[in-house]
């Protein structure tokens, strides 16, 4: 359909190397867009994400950084810009779980959490906005999660929750800054998902919990969080801004 191809778009997206971020950036791809994958994955994560890209007949980057940089993040759009064209689409999905009891969580801990899941959020939404706003054309979504609306029962995790939190209302009030100058600000928060932080079998038991927890019987795959992305992305949801879509398979109703 028309109002969701994204043909002509070019995108960024942060935590591109693995899981949701992956998945985003291939699925981006898939409607039309030309994706540059940003993070500092390792284990070949951005390259095999670009690889896939390409395949699909669309441009792509792999562009190594640390979103708590702001000159990264201000050079990869500079790159972005040159080889791909003007940046319309963001997705801001790099992030860290954490978690630990409050009353002995270190402070370095805590201050991590923070400096990626919520300043490396802003950071990124700053740098991109910095383009979008004189062009008056832009759509940022964030990644936040469940966890920024309820308290996950039985984790212990004030750090990430309060985060996540912070991305959830982060994303309304540059929604509304920005409101009347062309760039759309929205989150997405996934309900427990098939990342591979989950798939690993130290958390089998949790993961039935999880499993047992959600309305749907079942986690998320990952690629279940494309078509949001795609729909926040694109003229479908030119109407659409400060919004926290929620993904969870019915979680926060019980």
């Amino acid at each position: 359909m028309k109002l969701f191809d994204l043909h002509g778009k070019v995108a960024i997206v942060t935590g591109a190397g693995s899981g949701i971020g992956q998945a985003i950036a291939i699925g981006l791809a898939e409607a039309g867009a030309d994706v540059a994958c940003f993070g500092h994955s390792s284990n070949g994560g951005l390259d095999e994400a670009a690889g896939k890209i390409r395949a699909l007949g669309r441009k792509a980057l792999a562009l190594q950084g640390t979103v708590t940089s702001a000159a990264d993040l201000s050079n990869a759009i500079d790159v972005i810009e040159k080889e791909l064209g003007a940046l319309t689409i963001a997705v801001n999905n790099a992030g860290i779980g954490a978690g630990g009891k409050a009353e002995t969580l270190e402070q370095e801990s805590w201050q991590r959490v923070y400096d990626i899941n919520v300043t490396g959020v802003f950071l990124s939404c700053q740098a991109e906005a910095r383009v979008m706003l004189p062009r008056k054309k832009g759509s940022i979504i964030n990644i936040a999660s469940i966890s920024g609306s309820i308290v996950n029962r039985d984790l212990y995790q004030a750090d990430y929750n309060s985060s996540k939190a912070a991305v959830i209302h982060l994303s309304k009030s540059l929604a509304m800054e920005w409101v009347n100058r062309g760039v759309r600000v929205n989150s997405i928060s996934p309900g427990y998902t098939l990342t591979p932080m989950n798939r690993r079998p130290e958390v089998a038991d949790q993961v039935k919990i999880f499993e047992r927890d959600t309305p749907m019987g079942r986690l998320a795959a990952p690629e279940e969080m494309i078509g949001p992305a795609v729909f926040l992305s694109s003229r479908a949801a030119s109407f659409v801004t400060g919004i926290d879509v929620v993904v969870d398979g019915g979680f926060v109703c019980w």
